[in-house]
């Protein structure tokens, strides 16, 4: 049995908040989770490569949740209960085989993974709108901005070995409830 973390958060102003149907990243994550684990399964038969229980665990746990999660956490979370907890190079181990398949990404400014619902290329430019209130992360990526970064790079002899936009502000839920 694992331990799995309910969608509340703390805002800034202290007052516990649940995100629920007004919370798009929440319900994108909730929505595709099931797809992108079916995809990942997949992607492994093809590649012929296992998708172990710790992989999986951690896969799925990442998959519960619009909010980047730490390695130590996810070692939490997955850990059987009452049991000890898994170790942190078998959790490093797992996150570093899901991010090679791009079933994960990993968020250098929270130091923390998140899981692709998506399934886009290795190649593709992926943008991460990462919400400074609830921690919510929605993932976008377009031909435009792609050919935006494509640009950049070029301009600069530039050779990007990935590439990857992380932008910080206040997401669509989070704005609504402070104006309310």
């Amino acid at each position: 049995m694992t331990k799995m973390q309910s969608n509340t958060h703390m805002h800034d102003d202290l007052v516990h908040h649940t995100h629920g149907e007004n919370c798009r990243h929440a319900e994108d994550h909730r929505r595709h989770a099931a797809e992108a684990l079916a995809r990942a399964e997949r992607i492994c038969r093809e590649r012929g490569l296992r998708l172990t229980p710790i992989r999986r665990q951690a896969l799925e746990a990442l998959q519960a949740d619009h909010r980047p999660v730490g390695a130590y956490d996810l070692a939490d979370r997955i850990s059987p209960a009452g049991g000890r907890r898994l170790a942190p190079i078998s959790i490093y181990r797992a996150l570093d085989f899901l991010v090679e398949q791009g079933f994960v990404h990993r968020l250098s400014s929270k130091n923390a993974y998140i899981a692709c619902l998506h399934g886009h290329g290795a190649n593709e430019v992926v943008a991460f709108l990462i919400c400074e209130v609830c921690g919510g992360v929605d993932e976008d990526s377009s031909p435009a901005m792609k050919k935006a970064v494509a640009a950049i790079a070029e301009t600069r002899q530039f050779s990007p070995s990935h590439q990857m936009v992380e932008i910080v502000g206040r997401c669509e839920h989070c704005r609504n409830a402070a104006s309310s």
